[in-house]
């Protein structure tokens, strides 16, 4: 992938674009044709209308005239058919082809392990997968095919010129060079201005998506006028950014207006003098012949600028799109285990890991959970407690030791199959803009609304959603707005038991919620984790008390490990835990 410069034009980023045209190869032969055709009938109307003054008008052929009149009409009307032809296809080919390349960026994205994510921008990961990808697209509706079709215009205009004069032909050839060149400087500076114009979309979208999605703590600590403050300074960034590529065509096109207009003249001048002079008869037909040659021959170099432009764009956009489709971030899932049913017996062997290379968070954690056992992990925030169950779901890929699910390395199993047998309960809930039955089966067909009310009744929150208007079709619009914490922790229980797995992971997910909602999740959790392997990491005194295991974490290390009550008895880690944290709680 070549980097961002200001190279005028990318080949072998452009040929990587032209292969996802290959499944609409007749579509895209059949765009080429109509531009053939439009050079055609751009050039036949001078032709004709040369044939109609000296060959007809100047020698009063009434015949003549009228069928060169009729001839006329029909390569409009052939010129118009052809342009429409050109229009939506090479719109809509422009469009197939960015349906596949966005299609194919989600699904790579969607496959990218955490990592990625934790250190990439959201929106700019937008502004790839929507503005870009519609950039990538007029490179076919826009740019490239709108510039060959004006490139042949202007060879077949060239042509007939020369053709019918080359003395006045050799006038107009002899303006092109300027006007040439100013095209190319402006390519280049364009090249240039664009790359800054993407870098600033994506910083405007990136900064206006994170505060809305923060806007409560933006409010909670009145950051509005430095938040204000900040999108004025991103703002103005982008505004210049974008007068930079204003000011490159408030030069360039009047530059290509005066090349054009002097070129007529000439042509003017000098074809009156030959006429004057004898040289040459019957010239009236062909000097306006020639300043519609001159129009299509300059004006093409005018649009074809301002069409590079939008071929630039699109080619810095798709080299952002590509970088992103090369980027190599995936979990490796070569495994070939696929078990319908997992019995849940969990072990970590000498676990090893780091979310920063030298810089481990694991220090060689063992620990084993038998099947249908309560496994509970506390410690200090940072102790490590949250990466077990990020490793054990295969988010991140472990320096070195190895996990067990049955028996069976979990890098032996198909991701999807190994994910499926594990549901996960986290302390900040992710809800879709979407209904509280959508959310509860994510779409899954096989989970009915018979089976989510069922399962709603067995751990207890039936009655909580039947109240909401709709009840099970009740959208809690983005991110659950509509629920309050407690609630959404409800619907997170609720979705994982409907899910029934054999591996059950509660990541502190009784944290932050009301008296009433924790009753409520008490009572869920006892139903959800009864006959299954769970893992649960809490602060709350009665989830740690019944578990049948406690592991102790500090500093990335299991310090103790045993039931409530012989933890306690050791008078250790856990203990001075229990006081802090535990004791206040229990006496209330």
């Amino acid at each position: 992938m070549s980097k961002e410069s200001g190279k005028a034009f990318d080949t072998g980023l452009f040929k990587r674009l032209l292969r996802h045209t290959r499944p609409y190869k007749i579509t895209f032969i059949g765009v080429a044709l109509s531009a053939i055709l439009l050079s055609a009938f751009a050039v036949m109307t001078p032709f004709l209308l040369r044939e109609l003054i000296d060959g007809a008008i100047m020698k009063s052929d009434a015949e003549k005239l009228l069928f060169l009149v009729l001839a006329m009409l029909a390569v409009l009307l052939a010129q118009v058919i052809s342009q429409l032809l050109f229009n939506y296809y090479a719109n809509w080919l422009g469009e197939s082809v960015i349906k596949d390349i966005r299609i194919r960026l989600f699904e790579h994205m969607l496959n990218f392990r955490m990592k990625y994510f934790d250190n990439s921008s959201l929106g700019v990961l937008v502004t790839r997968a929507v503005a870009d990808m519609q950039r990538i697209g007029e490179i076919f509706s826009q740019g490239f095919f709108v510039i060959v079709a004006d490139l042949l215009k202007m060879f077949a205009a060239a042509a007939l010129m020369i053709y019918m004069n080359w003395r006045l032909s050799l006038i107009v050839f002899a303006l092109l060079p300027i006007i040439l060149y100013a095209t190319r400087l402006f390519q280049q500076a364009m090249k240039v201005a664009f790359i800054e114009v993407r870098a600033q979309v994506s910083n405007l979208n990136s900064f206006v998506q994170e505060r809305l999605t923060g806007m409560k703590i933006v409010q909670l600590f009145t950051r509005e006028q430095i938040e204000s403050d900040k999108f004025r300074e991103i703002n103005e960034k982008h505004k210049a950014a974008w007068l930079k590529t204003v000011w490159y065509n408030s030069i360039f096109f009047p530059i290509a207006e005066i090349v054009s207009s002097v070129a007529i003249g000439l042509v003017v001048w000098y074809g009156g003098l030959q006429n004057v002079a004898n040289i040459s008869e019957n010239i009236a037909g062909t000097i306006f012949a020639y300043i519609l040659c001159i129009e299509i021959l300059f004006r093409p170099l005018r649009q074809i600028a301002d069409k590079f432009n939008t071929l630039q764009m699109g080619m810095v956009a798709a080299n952002r799109v590509f970088s992103i489709l090369d980027t190599e971030s995936n979990i490796d899932d070569t495994g070939t285990v696929e078990k319908a049913n997992v019995r849940g017996d969990i072990k970590f062997s000498a676990v090893r890991f780091g979310y920063i290379k030298n810089e481990e968070v694991l220090h060689g954690i063992s620990f084993d959970a038998k099947v249908g056992e309560t496994i509970a992990i506390v410690g200090a925030t940072g102790a490590g407690k949250s990466t077990i169950i990020n490793l054990l779901n295969r988010f991140y890929e472990i320096n070195s030791g190895h996990i067990f699910i049955d028996g069976i390395d979990s890098k032996d199993y198909k991701l999807a199959s190994l994910r499926s047998h594990i549901a996960v309960v986290l302390q900040d809930v992710f809800l879709f803009a979407d209904t509280i039955a959508n959310n509860i089966s994510l779409k899954d067909n096989s989970i009915t609304l018979e089976s989510i009310e069922q399962a709603a009744k067995d751990i207890g929150v039936h009655e909580f959603i039947a109240s909401l208007p709709g009840g099970y079709q009740y959208n809690v619009k983005e991110r659950g707005s509509m629920l309050s914490s407690g609630q959404r922790q409800l619907i997170a229980f609720l979705r994982a038991y409907v899910s029934n797995p054999s591996i059950l992971i509660l990541d502190e997910a009784t944290s932050s919620v009301d008296t009433y909602s924790e009753r409520l999740i008490q009572g869920a959790t006892e139903k959800i984790t009864e006959g299954r392997t769970s893992i649960i990491i809490a602060h709350r005194l009665a989830t740690v008390k019944k578990a049948d295991k406690i592991l102790v974490m500090d500093a990335g290390k299991i310090v103790e490990s045993g039931t409530h009550q012989e933890l306690l008895k050791k008078g250790g880690y856990y203990n001075k835990l229990y006081e802090a944290q535990f004791l206040q709680e229990e006496v209330a």
